[in-house]
């Protein structure tokens, strides 16, 4: 693996789950992290982590829909750190109503702004501190819902994430030029902290089968240990025990 010392990296959504795992893994390869997400003591709690581990870890924390909190902690990372080589564009959120008659304009609000306006914010900040460099790695967290259309998702949250791979490869599309590589991530269920927004509980021994954070860091990490020439527009991950598989299987009686 290559090593990410002297590397920054920002991280959202850092405070539990796929962020903060991909916040250790970054720090563990040499990379000073800064830690994004709406509550202060989770993030604190997982810089003292990699401090630790002898790591390097600043806490910013902030509300990523708040497209003035974002930019002032791209500011903060430019005049703190010099520089940004690798943003993971990973903070978002579910709603527990995800049928169409169950929503509400303030429901539809949060569920758009949780997932596709603050992504946009936080890549919109993030990008010219690496054309300035001509240089940096964007790692956005999509969904399996980004690219296939279910109910279990919800239609907020499944056309956020559609909208996010879009935005992904339109980074790719203008930004080439400038060193820049953005690669979108399409995990299909991970256990997370979010599934406690799931209308039906899933149990234990679901989530047991189910992606780990761990397993998207690894991803992570790998993504942005590539050489520069190398773009990994997207990736599609999903659990071997496929739920949405075996339950195409068990209607067909298979």
């Amino acid at each position: 693996m290559t090593s990410l010392r002297g590397k920054v990296a920002w991280v959202t959504g850092a405070g539990s789950g796929i962020g903060e795992a991909a916040a250790l893994a970054l720090a563990g390869a040499g990379a000073t992290v800064v830690l994004t997400g709406r509550r202060k003591e989770p993030l604190e709690a997982v810089a003292k982590r990699i401090e630790a581990g002898t790591g390097r870890a600043h806490v910013e924390a902030g509300d990523v829909t708040d497209a003035k909190r974002v930019n002032a902690i791209a500011n903060a990372v430019r005049s703190m750190l010099g520089r940004l080589d690798i943003l993971v564009n990973n903070a978002g959120v579910n709603l527990r109503e995800r049928r169409w008659a169950e929503l509400t304009p303030e429901r539809i609000d949060t569920i758009l702004e949780g997932n596709l306006s603050s992504a946009f914010y936080v890549a919109a900040a993030a990008l010219p501190i690496m054309r300035a460099q001509q240089d940096g790695v964007i790692i956005h967290t999509a969904s399996w819902a980004g690219r296939f259309v279910s109910p279990l998702s919800g239609p907020g949250y499944t056309a956020a994430k559609h909208a996010l791979v879009a935005a992904s490869h339109s980074i790719n599309t203008e930004e080439c030029k400038n060193g820049i590589r953005s690669c979108v991530i399409c995990p299909g269920e991970v256990a997370t902290p979010i599934l406690a927004h799931r209308p039906v509980p899933v149990s234990a021994d679901e989530q047991a089968r189910m992606l780990q954070p761990e397993d998207l860091a690894d991803l992570i990490l790998f993504v942005a240990t590539r050489p520069k020439h190398v773009c990994l527009n997207e990736v599609l991950v999903s659990p071997t025990w496929n739920r949405g598989y075996v339950r195409q299987l068990a209607s067909l009686g298979m």
